[in-house]
């Protein structure tokens, strides 16, 4: 595929400010009912947890409902989850006339390749992709097509490493992550480098609910790793867990301890234990491919999003400010502001 950086306009994000323009079209001198036979029908197919995850999940939906309620599209979701049924939803909306497919995560990758090569008139995106293998161990390339969506995760999970070692009276914080995957990874050394940049001695306690998909999907487990974290000293906790990930959340009720919600505005599930949310705006993600199909522009290759375009921050508002002090606030703010003008690099790599 080919790579490209959607590269940020000053002083605001160059796909935020497209989106407001589209949103913003007059529909004068239109027809209302041939605008609704012309719009673009777009399918979008959940990854594990589904909807009502308070996460990755709902972040996309966000994005698709507010394309539809903005007159931009016709959406229609559709279950993933493991094994055929992804494969089967796929197949099922390319079938029935949809101009565009989009799967949700980096479970898709291989099903929504697939299912492009099988269905060439119909374009696909993937949310979080990662370049697949065929049964053989080979790399299968992307057919034109199918456009792969990625987030510079590390980026937010940086800051928010560097929020939470600036937080902590312990100079011991955790990380619970869901399936041990190069995604989850990317959050996981992202933080651990924010925490070291302003906490060089602080210890950075690392779990993961297991190796297989089952791993996004398992409460019980998050909520005894964090209770482990939280018992051997650890006083904030990142979990990049999708549904395993309210485990942790209750293990911060439970305990009285801090925690950081992930992809979305997590500070519902445990009110005033939430330091923040490391924000990931599938929303803007999903809007922005549906923006591209109404538009004709939509093209196979490769998308990114981090700070610079707006896409990937973290929660600061009325909820969680007495949490964090302003000189906090002040470092933190440094440190976005290095990332979005591209004078200080996360890593994504151990």
């Amino acid at each position: 595929m080919t790579g490209s950086r959607v590269r940020p306009m000053r002083g605001a994000s160059r796909v935020l400010a497209a989106l407001a323009l589209a949103t913003a079209v007059p529909a004068c001198g239109r027809d209302a009912a041939g605008d609704a036979q012309r719009l673009p029908r777009i399918g979008i197919v959940f990854d594990v947890g589904g909807l009502g995850d308070h996460g990755f999940n709902d972040g996309a939906a966000a994005g698709a409902n507010r394309a539809a309620g903005a007159g931009k599209a016709t959406v229609e979701f559709a279950d993933g989850g493991e094994g055929d049924k992804r494969l089967i939803s796929l197949r099922r909306l390319a079938k029935a006339g949809t101009n565009l497919v989009v799967a949700v995560g980096f479970l898709s990758s291989r099903d929504a390749t697939i299912v492009a090569r099988e269905f060439p008139a119909v374009h696909f995106a993937v949310i979080d992709y990662s370049l697949p293998v065929d049964d053989q161990g080979r790399a299968m390339t992307p057919p034109a097509n199918l456009v792969g969506v990625s987030f510079r995760e590390e980026e937010g999970a940086y800051l928010v490493g560097a929020l939470a070692a600036l937080s902590s009276r312990t100079q011991r914080v955790g990380f619970v992550g869901g399936m041990r995957s190069p995604l989850i990874t990317r959050f996981e050394v992202g933080f651990a480098a924010g925490v070291r940049r302003v906490c060089p001695g602080c210890d950075v306690l690392v779990n993961y609910a297991g190796s297989t998909p089952a791993g996004f999907r398992d409460p019980a487990a998050g909520r005894a790793l964090a209770l482990e974290q939280y018992a051997s000293g650890a006083d904030v906790v990142f979990q990049a867990a999708g549904e395993t990930g309210m485990g942790v959340m209750e293990a911060a009720r439970k305990s009285g301890h801090l925690v950081i919600g992930v992809d979305v505005d997590q500070s519902g599930a445990a009110p005033g234990r939430v330091l923040t949310s490391m924000i990931k705006r599938i929303d803007v993600a999903v809007e922005d491919v549906i923006n591209r199909e109404r538009a004709g522009s939509f093209a196979g290759g490769t998308i990114t999003y981090g700070v610079a375009e707006g896409a990937i921050g973290y929660v600061y508002d009325a909820r969680n400010a007495p949490l964090i002090p302003t000189w906090v606030r002040t470092r933190v703010e440094t440190l976005r502001a290095a990332i979005a003008a591209e004078l200080l690099t996360a890593p994504s790599l151990r």
